[in-house]
């Protein structure tokens, strides 16, 4: 075994997998620099924790379970002008989640609800924050299944271990009580400890008509509104008004 593959070897030992990988690149750049033995350590130990960093963020990517990749860059502020360039910067400075604050994202299908908040919830990935996105539909069946899948359970578990827990399309869909009770029980165990957003089309004062009970809707109000920034998004579909066409140019509508 040459010095190289024991080198290799020691490092996987030592849990250095992604820089043994590497090794042969970081050890010819250094030749080519004609490094020191300090500025080599130092490669080597910036390139291990920046992979780890990397892989860290894959992970929780993962868990997130995001519909789609959408960053905040991307949301579309001409768009939208009930939401102001520094409102969303202020939003993306993610100092709201430290704070324990609640996000209320009103509005009409189409206007960038979801897009917002796959945003924010992408950014704080990349701030090292634990995030969860999960629809009402997906939320209410693993409520309902907790005990009795392993995925719900861990979902779940995921969810009350999160910074972050978005919950998009929330009131979309009726509830029965023990639906909405155990959406309680859920927005009791994340209260104080992790920061909510909700996308919606109705306002909080219209949930009752949707969860049924009032003394649940009461409760679960309570809990959100507590700390909450309820942020209205108002004007025409964005889907609708870019849709492609079936020769798939974009059909602009006015």
């Amino acid at each position: 075994m040459t010095q190289l593959n024991q080198l290799q070897e020691l490092m996987r030992t030592l849990r250095f997998v992604e820089t043994s990988n590497h090794l042969t690149e970081l050890i010819k750049q250094a030749e080519q620099n004609d490094h020191s033995y300090t500025r080599f350590l130092l490669d080597i130990m910036q390139y291990e924790q920046k992979r780890r960093e990397e892989k860290q963020v894959e992970k929780r990517l993962k868990w997130a379970t995001f519909p789609d990749y959408k960053t905040l860059e991307e949301f579309d502020i001409k768009e939208q002008q009930s939401l102001s360039k520094k409102q969303l910067n202020q939003l993306g400075d993610l100092t709201w989640i430290d704070q324990l604050y609640n996000l209320v994202l009103l509005g009409p299908p189409g206007v960038g609800k979801t897009h917002l908040a796959i945003g924010l919830g992408i950014k704080a990935i990349y701030e090292g924050y634990k995030v969860i996105f999960t629809s009402m539909g997906d939320l209410v069946h693993a409520l309902k299944t907790e005990e009795i899948t392993r995925k719900s359970k861990t979902s779940l578990k995921r969810m009350r271990d999160a910074d972050l827990v978005i919950i998009d399309d929330l009131m979309f869909m009726a509830m029965d009580q023990q639906e909405a009770n155990l959406f309680f029980h859920l927005i009791n165990d994340l209260h104080d400890q992790t920061s909510i957003v909700l996308t919606s089309n109705k306002a909080p004062k219209e949930w009752g008509e949707l969860l049924g009970d009032p003394a649940i809707t009461t409760a679960i109000l309570d809990r959100i509104v507590h700390r909450v920034e309820i942020i209205h998004l108002n004007g025409d579909s964005y889907r609708m008004k870019h849709r492609k066409n079936i020769f798939g140019q974009e059909s602009v509508t006015n």
